[in-house]
């Protein structure tokens, strides 16, 4: 929902609007997430976990974009990709591996490996009754979770993050309450209660939203790219209008205005951080806007162009073909013939 284009000029309000990018994004990546595994290990132990790929197929998210993440809540363990890299982790942290790779979750030199997604449905299908696993020594216990979000939207900030890192959340207030509200809902699962299912999938989503807003928060100084961008006071405001209101015809003077700077100061700071001018970003922005409509509404071309800030459809037909070397109307078709052959 777009605010009330009136509403900028009000003395105030300008501020509250314009500063929560992060927000006005994951808006339209249609988030969607659960709690699915309440583990109990006891060293040695070690386990591959099972896969975003997997996770889809068995929840019908194929054309989801699937985070997993383990949320550790007693003991230590690591976890590590194929490719060698590893994290150690202890309770109260949150380890999320955004682009599905992967990986091994671990606690001691096991005999082997066992691979959970030959247990997948078995695991799953009893929903989040403790599953208890090991050797018999020191304990350590997992919740674990999903978070789907539309691939292409998502990119914007799935891009800026790396194949797996971890966030303590026993070191934020909110964290803190967070984690108890879920070892609290964990526990009561086994227990029929109306809306139960729903409660867990929004604390599901809100874990995934703070670890992102404290791995943002923690970011290098000088770091750049889009995660940093959102954290950036004045880029991120521009960036939250422009993502509040994409069909609304702003120019760079505008957004200049919008966030108190001159068009140059604008420019630079856009570029420093996202290496392209704003109004070549927003008309990206507009076009993947416009391809996830193609492929998931029966809107008419015309009224798309219109929805996503183009005054004619030809020239939304001419911008979304240099972009992606198709016609909306072959886009349209060959998406969704994707699409079929996914869930088929």
């Amino acid at each position: 929902m777009a605010w009330p284009r009136v509403w900028r000029n009000l003395p105030g309000v300008r501020w509250k609007l314009s500063m929560d990018v992060l927000s006005e994004v994951l808006k339209v990546v249609k988030l969607q997430g659960a709690l699915f595994y309440n583990g109990e290990f006891s060293s040695p132990w070690s386990v591959y976990a099972a896969s975003s790929r997997e996770l889809a197929r068995y929840y019908g998210t194929e054309t989801e974009h699937v985070i997993v993440y383990h949320l550790l809540t007693e003991g230590c363990a690591s976890v590590r990709l194929d490719d060698g890299n590893r994290l150690r982790l202890e309770a109260g942290d949150i380890v999320m591996i955004p682009h599905g790779d992967r990986h091994i979750v671990e606690n001691g030199p096991a005999a082997q490996t066992a691979d959970d997604s030959a247990h997948l449905v078995e695991v799953l299908s009893q929903g989040l009754k403790l599953w208890r696993v090991g050797g018999g020594g020191e304990v350590t216990r997992f919740v674990c979770g999903y978070m789907a979000c539309e691939p292409r939207l998502g990119q914007v900030f799935l891009n800026g993050l790396p194949p797996i890192f971890k966030v303590s959340i026993r070191n934020l207030a909110s964290g803190r309450w967070l984690e108890n509200s879920i070892r609290f809902s964990v526990d009561q699962a086994d227990r029929f209660q109306p809306g139960g299912e729903a409660v867990l999938a929004k604390l599901s989503e809100v874990l995934f939203v703070e670890t992102l807003r404290a791995y943002i928060a923690h970011l290098p100084a000088n770091q750049t790219g889009w995660l940093a961008s959102a954290r950036d006071p004045d880029i991120g405001r521009v960036l939250a209008l422009m993502h509040r209101d994409p069909a609304h015809p702003w120019t760079i003077a505008s957004l200049a205005g919008e966030a108190g700077m001159s068009r140059s100061v604008l420019a630079e700071r856009f570029r420093h951080y996202l290496d392209e001018t704003p109004m070549a970003y927003l008309t990206s922005w507009r076009l993947q806007l416009g391809a996830q409509m193609l492929s998931s509404t029966n809107h008419s071309v015309a009224q798309i162009a219109a929805e996503v800030g183009y005054e004619s459809e030809s020239a939304f037909n001419r911008a979304f073909k240099r972009a992606f070397q198709l016609p909306p109307a072959r886009f349209r078709i060959q998406s969704r013939a994707a699409s079929g052959k996914a869930s088929g």
